[in-house]
């Protein structure tokens, strides 16, 4: 599959440990051509860290997409009615986030995106960055992958020895994760 000229939504929450990563999955994708609209939620536009400041990380996604990000629930509603993208990632997804979007929680750009993305029967691609997700959140991964719509980024744990409940998304499947998804189907194995 191709993915040149495919609307493709990129939403960054606030794993921020998570972001090079993220960010250089964005470069790759950038170069297959799809048309690319970032997205960031409150925490991610606003929040300085010591991986990075949020002005840095907004002007890298402006650079790499040519289009300025997406940072308040009133630029991330239309979405929806105007049916403005194919797929929707949401890359990296925190445990709140997720948490949220399982429990139909609307507040902040990003899960405004989701909201409005899902009305239009197309699918959402999820790459957790959780510490709780063999814990808290396992309720809430086991809800969204049993919803229409939603897919996974294929993950694992990242430190089981210090944090034995954290899970994180295999960031290099970015691309193939992002075709199955568009074909309706969740890439396998999951957890890796």
């Amino acid at each position: 599959m191709t993915l040149k000229g495919k609307q493709i939504g990129m939403a960054f929450t606030g794993s921020f440990c998570t972001y090079q990563k993220a960010f250089e999955q964005l470069q790759k994708l950038t170069n297959t051509g799809a048309v690319i609209q970032t997205i960031f939620s409150d925490s991610a536009a606003t929040i300085d860290s010591r991986f990075g400041t949020a002005e840095t990380f907004l002007k890298q996604a402006d650079t790499l997409t040519g289009k300025a990000p997406i940072c308040t629930i009133a630029e991330a509603e239309p979405i929806g009615p105007k049916s403005l993208l194919d797929l929707l990632v949401i890359c990296p997804c925190t445990g709140n986030t997720l948490a949220k979007l399982a429990n139909g929680i609307t507040d902040t750009p990003v899960l405004m995106a989701a909201k409005a993305h899902l009305r239009n029967d197309k699918p959402i691609l999820l790459a957790i960055s959780t510490n709780d997700a063999l814990g808290m959140n396992m309720k809430n991964i086991g809800l969204l992958m049993n919803s229409k719509n939603i897919y996974f980024l294929p993950f694992c744990q990242d430190a089981p020895d210090k944090k034995p409940n954290s899970m994180v998304a295999c960031m290099e499947f970015l691309i193939p994760s992002i075709e199955a998804a568009l074909e309706k189907r969740q890439i396998q194995p999951v957890i890796r």
